[in-house]
């Protein structure tokens, strides 16, 4: 365990004031810990700058001291990215709050990183534009910690990750220098784009203090379906015809059970008649306005086909976002059981294998517990989720866990997918990187921290170490 010296615990205080630099035990749990539930949080003190000048001053003690610092967010990650349990200093943006300018000619917004992503939303739509970076966690998690972690969400099909949405940041090295990168150019043609090592590097480079995001043209008349499936083979004949047919923004899906839980938990109405082993919720722009004949023929065909056993569609703004609780609810929902998450990926088109594959490999493995699924299966990006019995210890359940992780992402090694799609690397799946990556781009990985946080004081236990 890391304590701070004396010296640097005063200049902590004098530097940021008493509501900035917080030592009680309450403040230690809350500000050290993520979403995830298996590493118990123990940071040694808060520390809440106001500036980026604050940052860099805070930045300097700690390489100064050697005493290790973790950037933190809303702390809504589910790889223990953001979690304090070594004694560090945790470096909060949460004062860092402001959204600085909003461009409607450029279609660009600027703000500090710990600005809350719903904020941002709500501002680009007070002037007619969209960020459309979107997940279940917008009302909490922040900018900073989006593009730290290259944060994808219900509406990747459309629009892609936070990274095509990032036209400039700021970011403070591990030595305290302030980098100024790409300045909210569109076009810049001047040799590295390091903006781009930012972005998905989980603190372990930088902290993101400022960020320049891009906005778009809202979507016309949204509108969504459920749509009951017998098998993932169906979902993902469902994707294709889908694909064909409409302006798709999002296509999720989730198993009977994930509906279950979060039906239960919230009293809500189940969506259709009959229940299905699986489930689609598709959205899509509807230009017709109203039309629903293309739609209903679409529907029918996969019904013929035997795809679709029964289905609904929003008529309103209200039952559009009442069908969405159904998929943005689960993993609130989910949360008591210290669920095991395995965030996976691969390309579209091994979908079908790598569902097949992994399926087997639960049934052989798993039969005995909870499996909820569900996910972004339009872009490729499934999560497996599997409830911790309330009989088994933390420790026992996270090993036997980890034990099975590796047969799974053996399979995601044999199909070239990601053991992580959207929620990072950590600590969770630190020591399975490999299964993605190569020994030579971790080494390079390794080589371009050495550089950027010499010291290794940044997020240190994440993703690479010196």
């Amino acid at each position: 365990m890391i304590t701070p010296p004396p010296a640097m615990q005063q200049a902590l205080q004098e530097l940021l004031g008493p509501s900035g630099y917080l030592t009680d035990p309450s403040s230690l749990q809350e500000y050290g810990r993520d979403w995830t539930r298996f590493t118990p949080p123990a940071p040694s003190a808060v520390a809440l700058p106001g500036s980026i000048e604050d940052v860099q001053a805070i930045v300097r003690l700690a390489r100064q001291h050697r005493v290790p610092l973790v950037p933190s967010g809303g702390r809504t990650g589910l790889s223990g990215g953001a979690v304090a349990g070594q004694g560090e200093v945790v470096l909060s943006l949460a004062r860092m709050n402001r959204i600085l300018g909003l461009d409607t000619v450029g279609r660009s917004l600027s703000c500090e990183a710990g600005a809350i992503t719903g904020n941002v939303q709500a501002a680009a739509r007070a002037e007619g534009l969209i960020y459309p970076v979107d997940f279940a966690s917008s009302g909490s998690s922040q900018i900073g910690g989006n593009i730290a972690t290259n944060a994808g969400g219900i509406q990747v099909i459309r629009y892609g990750m936070t990274r095509n949405w990032v036209t400039g940041l700021k970011v403070v090295t591990g030595t305290g220098e302030l980098l100024e990168l790409n300045k909210g150019l569109i076009k810049n043609n001047t040799g590295l784009d390091f903006r781009h090592l930012m972005i998905g590097s989980e603190g372990v480079l930088g902290i993101i203090v400022e960020a320049t995001l891009a906005l778009a043209t809202p979507p016309r008349d949204p509108r969504v379906m459920v749509l009951g499936a017998p098998s993932m083979t169906a979902i993902m004949a469902i994707l294709e015809q889908c694909q064909g047919a409409l302006s798709l923004l999002a296509f999720e899906f989730l198993s009977d059970l994930a509906l279950e839980k979060v039906i239960n938990a919230h009293g809500l109405q189940p969506p259709l008649q009959a229940r299905a082993p699986f489930y689609a919720l598709v959205e899509f722009e509807d230009p017709a306005q109203g039309d629903d004949a293309p739609i209903l023929t679409l529907v029918e065909n996969c019904m013929a086909s035997g795809w679709v056993a029964d289905a609904v569609l929003s008529h309103s703004e209200a039952q559009r976002r009442s069908l969405w609780r159904l998929r943005e609810d689960i993993s609130e929902t989910i949360a008591k059981w210290t669920p095991y998450k395995n965030d996976i990926a691969t390309t579209v088109a091994n979908v079908p294998i790598l569902l097949e594959r992994v399926e087997a490999l639960i049934a052989d493995r798993y039969n005995d517990l909870e499996v909820v699924w569900y996910g972004h299966i339009g872009d490729g990006n499934l999560h497996l989720n599997i409830l911790k019995p309330e009989s088994s210890s933390v420790d026992a359940f996270q090993q036997r866990c980890a034990t099975v992780s590796r047969e799974l992402f053996g399979i995601l090694s044999d199909l070239g997918g990601s053991v992580s799609a959207e929620h990072g690397v950590g600590l969770l799946k630190k020591e399975f990187l490999t299964f993605s990556r190569s020994k030579t781009e971790i080494g390079l990985m390794r080589e371009i921290k050495k550089l950027l946080d010499p010291d290794g004081i940044l997020n240190p236990g994440k993703l690479i170490e010196l």
